[in-house]
């Protein structure tokens, strides 16, 4: 293996290596959750479309308010009447959602009034312009509502749907195929040898992939055998936008996905990182299409996958913004130096001391180890070489906005 690179510079590396491709496709409105929006939405008229009462209540003209007088009730709009226009010394009795009368300038709540046959008179002094969501206040027509490269989500779709649009450009779904190896892996469900494990990072690696809103198209797994292997790479090259790959990535005798790869005329974009857990990372061309060679051990394959594959995933998606915020934060744990490399550690964010956020380390940190990360609620990274004390603040990875 070549010599490490950087986090950081495999990150970028990840990023801006390869393409976006393929054409917009239309969808219906319902079926776009999920989806990454090629065309920006613009609203269609202004919003609220008229002024509109913000309570149940009364419109009257400010002049018109005094306390202990009596105006007349005109009419009862509800939300989606018309409303007559306002008589002088006259209130109309309206809902949350009606449409103001012309004429009327506030809207005094119904805790405030107090109707007396089909009159009403207000128990407190009146404020003029109160209660009313003027028209436009939301937004005005025109206005760009969702920016291209977002990734649709459940208020996105309320606010296009709140503009009547009932169809949107989207980018094509981005196809994944998942080849794990080794011969010391059993499949799920099936009988498992005395030296095999099960094969977690296939369905770990196909919900992390879901998760991100692209399509597993196949998960495949191959024995420790160069032949094998290459038959399934070039099955998932013409299947697939971006392959993912996992053990066989490093220069052992049996790491043979590198040796696979290599004979079908790949390309090494990166070959390993100076990071821990996940050294052996690497990115490859294959053609055009992406393959990234994910550590063996799940813990790694986890680690991996959200701090350096999903920027990759994004990017293939057209999204916007490739890599979600990093906060810093402080660590309940004292560290020495790794002159090596920078580490990742799986951390539970804690907000019940009363003393703020803190980020409390997992005991149990192995490349393995399947527990302790169920229970992360994210990364946090110490630098190479930099002693870090209790207390002190770090860059933290969290899952809620890096796994989506």
């Amino acid at each position: 293996m070549t010599e490490l690179i950087s986090f950081n510079e495999a990150q970028q590396r990840f990023i801006q290596t390869f393409e976006s491709a393929g054409a917009p496709v239309r969808v219906p409105l319902g079926d776009a959750i999920g989806r990454v929006l090629a065309t920006p939405i613009q609203a269609t008229f202004d919003q609220p479309p008229a002024n509109q009462s913000a309570m149940d209540g009364y419109a009257i003209r400010y002049a018109d308010a005094a306390p202990g007088v009596a105006l007349p009730i005109q009419q009862r709009c509800y939300a989606g009447d018309e409303p007559f226009p306002l008589e002088p010394g006259c209130a109309t009795r309206i809902f949350t959602g009606s449409m103001i009368p012309s004429g009327a300038d506030t809207v005094v709540i119904q805790e405030d009034a107090r109707e007396t046959g089909e009159c009403v008179m207000f128990e407190t002094p009146v404020r003029p312009g109160t209660h009313i969501r003027r028209r436009g206040e939301e937004l005005r027509m025109g206005e760009t509502l969702v920016n291209a490269g977002t990734r649709l989500q459940a208020a996105h779709i309320g606010l296009i749907a709140s503009q009547g649009i009932a169809t949107l450009d989207v980018h094509p779904m981005l196809k994944v195929g998942i080849l794990t190896t080794g011969d010391e892996l059993a499949p799920i469900g099936g009988s498992r040898g005395a030296t095999q494990i099960y094969n977690s990072n296939g369905p770990m690696l196909a919900a992390l992939v879901a998760g991100l809103g692209a399509s597993v198209t196949r998960v495949v797994h191959a024995k420790d055998n160069e032949g094998a292997l290459t038959q399934l790479l070039s099955e998932l090259h013409d299947a697939c936008d971006l392959i993912l790959t996992t053990g066989g990535a490093s220069v052992g005798e049996r790491d043979l996905v590198r040796p696979a790869l290599t004979s079908l005329g790949v390309s090494f974009v990166v070959s390993g990182v100076s990071m821990k857990p996940g050294k052996p990372i690497s990115l490859a061309r294959y053609g055009t299409t992406p393959v990234v060679l994910l550590p063996g051990n799940p813990g790694a394959v986890f680690t991996t996958f959200a701090l350096l594959a999903t920027p990759l995933i994004r990017r293939l998606q057209w999204r916007a913004e490739c890599l979600p915020p990093v906060t810093r934060l402080p660590i309940d744990f004292d560290a020495r130096p790794d002159e090596a490399r920078e580490r990742f550690l799986r951390v539970r964010l804690d907000t019940s001391s009363g003393q703020g956020s803190v980020l409390r380390v997992a005991a149990e940190q192995g490349a393995g180890n399947l527990l302790t990360l169920a229970d992360a609620s994210g990364l946090s990274q110490l630098a190479r070489g930099q002693s870090i004390a209790r207390h002190a603040t770090v860059p933290y990875y969290d899952f809620a906005q890096w796994l989506v």
